[in-house]
C-alpha cells in the first residue's frame, strides 16, 4: 500500500508541471484617434459557453471607472483578486498598447476565447468590443473593434 502511494504521488509530482504549464501571450492594441481622455481596457478570457474565466489585464488605475467595463465588470465581481497585480495606466487616442500576460496552455485551441471591452471618460462604453478565439492559427492575425480599438492581435 505503501509502495502504491509514494507511485501515485511520484507520478503527479511529475505530471503537475505538464499540466500547468503556461506561454508568454503578447496582446497588442492600437486604439483609433477618437479625441479625448485615455481609454480604459479590460482583456478576458471566456469559455465556449461565453462564461467569464479569468482577466488577463486591465489598462486604467483608477479602479472606480472599472464598473464601465459592463461585461468585464459583471463577470468578474469587480473584485480587487481579480486584476491586483495585472492593471497598468490607461492608453490615449491613436496609441498602442502591448503587454504580455501569462496564459494556461491548455486554453489554447480549446473553444476560449479573448474579449476586450473599452470605455472612455464622457464616451460610449463597448462592451466585448473584440471578440476572438483563442487559437493557434488566430495568433498574429488582427481584429478590427466595434468602438475605440482600431486593431487588437495576440501573438504566442
Amino acid at each position: 500500500m505503501k509502495k502504491t502511494t509514494l507511485s501515485l504521488c511520484l507520478a503527479s509530482v511529475i505530471a503537475l508541471p505538464g499540466l500547468a504549464q503556461a506561454r508568454p501571450l503578447t496582446l497588442t492594441t492600437q486604439l483609433k484617434n477618437y479625441g479625448g481622455d485615455g481609454a480604459y481596457l479590460a482583456f478576458y478570457v471566456t469559455d465556449a459557453k461565453g462564461q467569464y474565466q479569468k482577466t488577463l489585464w486591465v489598462s486604467g488605475k483608477k479602479a472606480k471607472y472599472y464598473k464601465n467595463l459592463r461585461d468585464w465588470a459583471r463577470a468578474s465581481g469587480l473584485k480587487p483578486s481579480e486584476f491586483d497585480g495585472i492593471s497598468g495606466a490607461s492608453v490615449g487616442s491613436g496609441r498602442t498598447l502591448t503587454v504580455t500576460v501569462d496564459l494556461a496552455d491548455a486554453l489554447i485551441d480549446a473553444g476560449y476565447e479573448i474579449r476586450v471591452d473599452s470605455a472612455v471618460e464622457d464616451g460610449r462604453d463597448n462592451p466585448s468590443e473584440v471578440r476572438v478565439p483563442l487559437t493557434t492559427a488566430g495568433a498574429g492575425k488582427p481584429a478590427t473593434g466595434r468602438g475605440y480599438i482600431q486593431s487588437f492581435r495576440y501573438d504566442m
